[in-house]
């Protein structure tokens, strides 16, 4: 019976030698394998070079060249990683003069400050969100009551006002905070306010015109911080924005902060840009990876904070010290 699609005949294909065909793979990009006791850039270089970890040697490099070339390196980040226990690696990165200034959402503020002054922080919202007891916690509304009240008083910036009122009460676990830390660094730390995104944003006696007034004086900081993200005269060599675990407010607010720069002048055609977190998001690809910079100056690392994060300081450390460990 007559087929109505009769099978192929493969006899007919043509054919091409393996030398003339392109490929993405090859032998000299394997990974190696380090020996025991090996430094975190021995490790990196022993990864493959494809991908996340090409991604990863490529920041690095970033970082390292901006740090060298003087240009400034700045973080936007969310929440989570300072509540995975990561703040400690923004401070150390501070002190050591690689990172010059800190963008974040209010939830960041509340978690460092929660630590800062108790050790402790972050409940758990599937069991407290079912008797309303979430987001109630007196003393953390009434800190944030006084630190807007601070900001509206003194027209400061959200975040000089979280990092000075810490520092007024003597927080137990100052030195470990970002906010004051930065503050005794004179390092920005703006905060970005999403009205109704915060638990804080309960309190009774909160300011919210000062509260909006504050972070809106944290918008033009940042402005200014992405405008120095290009390169000296006659240098090659731009600054460094990570995006770290912030999935809308930071993205956006990067992207404005790139238009403002760009609209009063600034040349960022030598900025880099990386996004890491646990999943990939649209606006960090679109708002921080691809739209704001030159191809193939933005990168993509996609893993949980509390593992990357560790690789990627000491990595930064070796390469600048140039001696392993340092």
């Amino acid at each position: 019976m007559p087929e109505k699609f009769p099978p192929t005949n493969f006899s007919k294909l043509t054919t091409y030698s393996i030398g003339r065909r392109k490929h993405k793979a090859e032998q000299t990009k394997v990974a190696r394998l380090p020996q025991p006791g090996a430094s975190a850039v021995e490790l990196i270089d022993s990864l493959p070079d494809y991908l996340g970890a090409k991604a990863l040697r490529s920041v690095v490099e970033a970082i390292s060249t901006a740090v060298r070339k003087d240009r400034p390196v700045a973080v936007g980040m969310g929440a989570h990683l300072v509540k995975v226990g990561c703040g400690p690696i923004i401070v150390d990165l501070m002190k050591r003069g690689i990172i010059k200034a800190i963008a974040c959402n209010g939830a960041t503020a509340i978690h460092d400050a929660e630590l800062a002054m108790g050790g402790e922080t972050s409940e758990e919202v599937a069991d407290t969100i079912r008797n309303g007891t979430f987001g109630m916690v007196r003393e953390t509304l009434e800190l944030f009551t006084e630190i807007v009240a601070f900001a509206g008083e003194n027209r400061c910036g959200l975040g000089f006002a979280v990092g000075e009122v810490l520092l007024s009460r003597n927080a137990q676990n100052r030195d470990a905070s970002i906010f004051t830390v930065a503050r005794k660094l004179d390092i920005p730390v703006c905060v970005f306010v999403a009205m109704g995104t915060d638990t804080i944003h309960v309190s009774p006696k909160l300011d919210a015109a000062a509260l909006g007034e504050s972070s809106m004086h944290d918008f033009k900081t940042v402005c200014s911080v992405v405008a120095n993200l290009g390169a000296k005269e006659g240098e090659t060599a731009g600054g460094v924005w990570l995006n770290i675990g912030s999935a809308v407010v930071m993205p956006e607010v990067f992207l404005k902060a790139v238009s403002v720069a760009r609209n009063l002048g600034a040349n960022l055609d030598a900025m880099k840009t990386a996004n890491f977190d646990m999943i990939r998001h649209y606006r960090p690809v679109q708002n921080v990876v691809t739209r704001p910079v030159e191809r193939g100056y933005g990168f993509e690392i996609t893993g949980q904070h509390e593992i990357v994060l560790p690789l990627l300081r000491q990595a930064i450390i070796e390469s600048l010290s140039g001696e392993e460990g340092q």
